[in-house]
This record gives C-alpha cells, structure tokens and sequence, in this order.
C-alpha cells in the first residue's frame, strides 16, 4: 500500500535528518566554551540558550508560511525544501569564529527548515484515520532513533576529528535525507489543494463543534512540552560539566542523549497499546506528569549517574507525548487543511524550542542550573493541569473532503 511505502521511506529520511540534526545540537555549550572561547559560568549560560533558542524563533515565524505553501503545492517539495536548507544552514555552522555567527546560522537553519512538521503532515494525509496513532508512533521512533544515534556519532568524531567536523557531517546528513523523499515517497495528489484553498476558519467551523478550542489547547500544550524538554536538554550538558570535567562531560552527553534517544523510540512506538485499554486523555496527562517529577528529580541529582538516570526517565515519557499530540491534532483536523494546522503547530513547538533554551538560560545564569531544571519540571507540571482539564478525546474522522457551512 502506498501509506506503508511512503511511511519507510519517511522513516529512513526523518532518521537520517534528524540523526544530522543532532549530531551536533547537543554539543552547542561544548563548542561555544572550547571552540568559540565563551568562559563557563553565567556568561556560557547565556550563549548557550541565545544560540539554541535562535532556531526556534526563526522556525516559529515561518512554519505557517512552510504549511500554507504545502497544503497549496504539496506536501513532498517543502519536506525536500526543508532537509536541503537545513543540510546547508548546519554545514556552515562549523565554519563560526564566534557566538554571534554562530546564533545567526542557527536562526537560518530555523527559517529553512522543519523537516519534522512536513514528514508528520506527509503521514497524517496519507495514512488511514485508524491507522494514524501507529504511524506517528512508528515516525517518532525515526526522530528518536536519529536524536539517540546522532549523539553518539557525534562524540566519537569530536573526539577524533574536533568539534567543527561534527557540524559539517552533520549538514552531509542531512542532504543525504533527502534521497529517499525523493526517490519514494508518493503523495496523493486528489488530496493536495492545487489551487486556492478554503479558508481555514471556514474549515473549522464546518467541523465538529469545539475543533477551534481544542487545537488551541494541544497546541498550547505542545509549547509546553517543547518549552520544559529543550530547557532541560541544555541545561543537563551544563550539570555534567559542573559534576565532571570537560573532557568526561563531552563523553557523557553523547551517551546520554543517545540512551534517552533510545528510550523516546521505544515509548514512541509501544504508547499506542496503552489506546486499547485507556485514551489519549489519560496518556498525555499521566505522561506529562511524570515527566514534571522527573525532570525536578534531574534537578535534585547530585552525581552523573542519577542525572542521566532522571534524564532518561524523562525522555522516555516524553517520547509519548509527542507523537500522541501528533495524533490527536491530526484527528481533529480536516485532511484538506491538515499540513496548514500542523504548521501552526509546529510554530507552537518551534516557540517552546526558542522560550525553553532562553529560560533555561537565564535562570540558570542568575540562580544556577539546577534552579532551570527545577523550572522546567514545573512547566511539565503545568502541562499536565493543562492536559487534564482542557484536553478532550478525538475522535476519527470518516470523511476527508471539506463541505462549507450552510449560508
């Protein structure tokens, strides 16, 4: 079947983009400190949520322009746009002589890229309704793969080749991505708007009632999730270089984000079993508040060892939600305007990206790290009281076409 196909080759390309995403990406507070000679302490806690906050913003901005133009002309070419500009934006990054450069790249790479809001649109189009759940599962395991690889490739060649290679591999990466796009993925075009499509209000409000309301929370809560997890992500390179020395921590932080990798995968693809005896209601918010104990238990961690073990706990909680998120936008969404809402949604995750670095940050250079980490628990925390009460269950959709309200 044609989802299936293109469902593998989205799989290979999304792991292959996002194993070039963060090849390099965990390493920003290493290569700022050794490469770009910022002194630790508070002021390479500011460079680090500057430069890993720049993406976000400049994704946020232009993820509904990228989804507009989907819905409009396809789905496919802004998937094969996005891994081109990306490759190109973190190529150049290993070529930065400073901070400055460097959050300037980082900013492009934001406005060229969003490979993972274009794949998920790919799928929610393409795949049967009953189908959905598993096949972003399945999707959020390629991004979990690559998040978990892409570390640890990434310390082997820093430790043999230097930190600016690791950039430039991994901006190779992601042009290779965008083979199997190209070479397999089918999109159907009876399901793609050629033309000027309906406004997308006009979309909602002939769906069921309460749609408008409910993609504002899940996409509120997407923020959220994004805003505590990329705040935390930073913020435990930071620790490990308190705990450890620099050397140990470059070693550390490929391992662990490559076992909290892992662990996101397997949630990603064994969350949707727990649907047959529970819903999505209920999963995200149990998830969400783990993931808020979790990450303040990150914060009390006093030795490497319970760091990466929270961490990894949290990870894989996280790794529910994501896709779970995913699915329940994509079931409370019109086929016709599903790449335009997944790009507002992804604007709301590229927001938590940018906010939750720059937080992170901050608090951590005026009150220290563990005081960011306890913040980004508390965010979880408020996503799961957010989930709990303002969240409803999806349900499928049967039809796929657009009908406008009656006059």
């Amino acid at each position: 079947m044609d989802w299936r196909r293109n469902l593998a080759a989205l799989w290979l390309a999304e792991f292959t983009a996002i194993l070039g995403f963060s090849f390099a990406f965990p390493f920003l507070p290493l290569f700022l400190h050794r490469e770009l000679h910022i002194p630790s302490g508070s002021q390479l806690a500011f460079w680090t949520g500057i430069t890993a906050s720049a993406t976000g913003f400049a994704l946020a901005l232009t993820s509904p322009i990228w989804g507009r133009l989907a819905d409009r002309y396809g789905r496919k070419p802004m998937l094969v746009r996005a891994m081109i500009g990306g490759g190109i934006s973190v190529g150049l990054m290993g070529l930065t002589q400073s901070a400055l450069q460097l959050t300037v790249l980082r900013g492009l790479q934001g406005a060229s890229s969003g490979t993972v809001a274009a794949a998920t649109a790919l799928v929610a189009t393409e795949t049967p309704s009953e189908h959905l759940a598993w096949a972003l599962g399945i999707l959020n395991s390629a991004i979990s793969l690559g998040s978990a690889g892409g570390p640890a490739a990434g310390a082997a060649a820093a430790s043999l080749l230097g930190l600016r290679t690791i950039f430039l591999a991994g901006g190779f990466l992601l042009l290779l991505a965008a083979v199997p796009v190209v070479l397999f993925v089918r999109e159907n075009r009876g399901r793609v708007v050629r033309t000027a499509a309906p406004p997308t209000m006009e979309v909602l409000r002939a769906a069921r009632p309460g749609t408008v309301k409910a993609l504002a929370v899940l996409m509120v809560a997407q923020g959220l999730q994004q805003t505590s997890f990329s705040a935390a992500q930073q913020l435990v390179v930071l620790r490990l270089l308190d705990l450890t020395s620099a050397k140990q921590a470059q070693s550390l932080t490929g391992i662990t984000f490559a076992v909290a990798g892992i662990a996101t995968a397997l949630a990603a693809v064994t969350y949707s079993r727990l649907l047959r005896r529970t819903n999505y209601r209920t999963i995200t918010t149990v998830a969400a508040s783990l993931m808020g104990l979790t990450l303040l238990g990150t914060a009390a961690a006093g030795t490497p060892t319970l760091l990466i073990a929270t961490f990894v706990i949290s990870s894989f909680v996280t790794g529910s939600l994501i896709p779970a998120f995913g699915a329940m936008i994509g079931l409370e969404t019109p086929r016709i305007i599903q790449a335009t809402i997944f790009g507002v949604g992804s604007s709301a995750i590229a927001l938590g990206f940018g906010f939750g670095p720059l937080i992170g940050g901050f608090v951590a250079s005026a009150a220290g790290v563990q005081a960011g980490l306890a913040l980004a628990g508390a965010i979880a925390l408020a996503l799961a009281l957010l989930v709990g009460v303002g969240a409803r269950e999806p349900v499928h959709q049967q039809a796929v076409g657009f009908a406008p309200p009656p006059a």
